[in-house]
This record gives structure tokens, sequence and C-alpha cells, in this order.
């Protein structure tokens, strides 16, 4: 196991875990019998992080050692994280805290499965999404080896296991006042996030690039008193050029759209990992109330409007719209609308993942059948009136051309 550990982007975490969201209760302890997160020999990791250690260790894969860049670009390459994804941290928020501040960002790559995030001047953090176990983190030290070593660390869980995550090994999203030194103005709060939160409260600590978004976001600002800033009109850079010395970094941008799709996934997640934990600790448990939570969640049912056209500047949109699937009509969940809401289709891509397939049957079956109580217009209440009979009826026939598996009634 000692070459094989999802770090929180950028992110604050409270310290332990008391209470989950879901069912109101505790979540089963990493321990139990039927999750055995710390049994590296009978449950080995999945995640695409361990797959990787696993070629280098056999000598089937090398990484490339780049000067001044290491080992990032390689690893982006070799575990699909698009440079596009980048997003860029100024607030002093993680395991190299002392490193980070508004003129060395800490930078954060992602696709679907993992997140690695890199600070000039230090090592990368990485985070991987089991398909069964959670999330995982790991480290990779910027200094040449014959065979680098992705080591596991176990040692993160004392904050990435919290209420915010639901209990289970995950991640959370962090909004906080930043002094101009990047130390967070914790007596003034803050607010974890995800697409449902507003976005006057998002992205403080972080740099956010666009050619048009909200008005107003706490993205690029820095506070010199004790009081938060007056609301304002939220300008946007187009590059990061001019706000540090962008020498070393793979990108002069943090793009906006890469930081709503990070919102949304963060939570879509964690819900995926907590109900997968639910399911296998109490295979006989009642999981209705748990699929519903996670199905609001996956159909944007709480979403926050965006409050302007949004346009990003890194390409990320145009690259992850198309990795699809999609139906004969060219339609897809990864297809953007930016205007009124992040997705054109409002179901999550997540549905997609492998950490989704790998759910227990009873928890596949409890989420399907609450999609499609509501997808189907059993269920009248106000909560689903954002969802139109137009928007249910392309998600039914989407995901019956692109997702195997998917129940008989789904049918039309």
């Amino acid at each position: 196991m000692g070459r094989i550990g999802w770090i929180s982007a950028g992110l604050i975490v409270s310290a332990a875990a008391v209470f989950g969201e879901l069912a109101d209760k505790l979540a089963p302890p990493p321990d139990h019998p039927a999750i055995e997160y710390f049994n590296y020999l009978k449950r080995p990791a999945r995640d695409p992080v361990a797959q990787l250690s696993a070629k280098i260790e056999h000598g089937t894969l090398q990484l490339a050692f780049a000067p001044g860049k290491g080992y990032l670009p390689s690893l982006l390459e070799n575990l699909h994280v698009p440079i596009e994804s980048q997003m860029a941290v100024f607030s002093k928020t993680s395991l190299q805290a002392e490193r980070i501040e508004p003129a060395n960002p800490r930078t954060i790559f992602f696709n679907d499965t993992v997140a690695v995030a890199w600070v000039r001047g230090g090592f990368i953090e990485m985070a991987a999404l089991d398909p069964e176990q959670g999330v995982i983190f790991y480290t990779l030290q910027q200094q040449f080896q014959e065979k680098p070593q992705l080591l596991r660390r176990d040692d993160c869980l004392r904050c990435h296991i919290a209420d915010e995550t639901l209990g289970v090994p995950g991640m959370m999203a962090r909004s906080r006042y930043t002094a101009p030194d990047g130390m967070p103005k914790l007596l003034l709060g803050g607010f974890a996030t995800d697409h449902r939160s507003p976005m006057e409260e998002r992205w403080g600590g972080w740099y956010v690039t666009a050619k048009s978004g909200p008005p107003r976001h706490l993205g690029n600002t820095m506070v010199t008193g004790d009081d938060p800033p007056p609301a304002g009109e939220t300008r946007y850079p187009e590059s990061l050029e001019g706000k540090f010395d962008t020498a070393g970094y793979l990108s002069p941008y943090s793009d906006i759209v890469a930081l709503l799709v990070f919102n949304h996934q963060i939570r879509m997640t964690d819900l995926i990992i907590r109900m997968g934990w639910e399911a296998r600790a109490a295979p006989a448990g009642d999981l209705r109330e748990a699929a519903r939570e996670l199905v609001d969640y996956l159909l944007f049912v709480e979403e926050a409007p965006l409050g302007g056209k949004i346009q990003g500047t890194s390409g990320f949109a145009a690259k992850f719209a198309a990795e699809g699937p999609a139906d004969s009509q060219g339609r897809s969940l990864r297809q953007f609308d930016l205007d009124k809401r992040l997705m054109r289709y409002p179901c999550s891509y997540m549905i997609y993942s492998p950490a989704f397939d790998s759910l227990p049957s009873a928890a596949r079956t409890a989420i399907y059948q609450r999609m499609w109580q509501v997808l189907s217009g059993e269920d009248q209440s106000a909560r689903y009136a954002r969802l139109s009979r137009a928007d249910r009826r392309a998600i039914a026939e989407i995901l019956r051309a692109t997702k195997p598996g998917l129940p008989a009634y789904f049918r039309p």
C-alpha cells in the first residue's frame, strides 16, 4: 500500500464530523465492517490515482518531470484532467497554507473523479473518488524520482470527514473574506458553498476570470478592515496576468465556468458516497429520504439563479460539454445553459460516474424510483415547478439513450 489519498481544493474545512445531513443521524464510521476504509489489503483502493500508482510501480508507465513544473503536467495528462479546469485560490486554507498568498495562489485542476492541487514551491495534492470507499487523499513531492511515490494521506480525514461532507470522506467548498496577505478573516465568518448558494456568497479567497458573469460575488476581493466589503459591482479580469507573476503556472485563468461546475460537483460527490455507505451499512434500511435529498440535488431543484449571463475565458466550457455522452439528437447532460441556470438539461452528469454505478442495487433502485416520480410528473409538488415539462421529457429521453441499466419504467 505504501505508494498509495481529495484535497479540499483551496477550501477551509471543519475539524471533525458530528452529524451528517442525511436522515439527521451519524454516518457509518469508516471502519464499519461494510466499509473498511482503512483496510487496504481487503479493500484496496480502485480510484484513478491508485490505478496510476500501480502502473508506475509495475514499470508500465513513467511520469515525465519538466523543469519548473515538475510532475504536474504529466500527472494531469495521465489522469485525464484538463488544464482548462484550473482554478486559483489565494486564501491560506490548505496543507500548504504557509506558501499561499495572492501573489502565489494555489491552483486546482479537476475532472469528474480526481482533483489535483499545486502551489508554486510546494508539493502536489490529489483527491480521488473511489467507486465504493469515497474520496481518498494523496500527495506527490516535486523532486525527481525513478518511481515517483503517490502517497496515501489518511491523516487528511481529520478535516475531510465533517458535517459539511455529510460525515463521509469527501469535499466541501468554502468562501472566506480574505486579507491582502491571504489570511482568512475568520471573525467575519464564511460560507460553505454549492450550487444552491447565492452568488453573493461564493468564491471569497478565490480568483475568478470571466468575460461576463453575475454582478456580485466575493471572488477577487481582499478585505483590509474588520468589516465585510460593501456590496458593489464585480469586475472580471479575463486573465490572471497582472494579478501575480504567472510564470510556472500552467494557465493564466481561474475560469468562472469551472468554478460553477466544481461548486456543483463536490456536494454531488458527497451525496453519492453517503448514499452508498448508508446502503452498505444497513442493507435493510429505508433509503427513501436519502434518495429524495440526493435526487433533489441531482436535478438542481434548489439551484440559485446565476444572476447574469456567464462566459468563461479558458475554454473549459467547450471541453467539458464535448465529453458527452449524447443522444441521437446531440443532447447531453454536460451541455451548458449559462444564462439562467448552469446546465441546459438540469440533471447531473455525475449520474454516469463509477461511484453512482457502484451503488448497491437497493440505493440505485431508490434513486431511480424517486427520479421517475419527479420526471414523470407523478409528484406535482410546487417544489418541482421549475422543472418544466420540456425539461423532464428531455432528461428522460437523454437518460434512455445514454444511461445503461435504466429501469424499464423509464421507457416511453
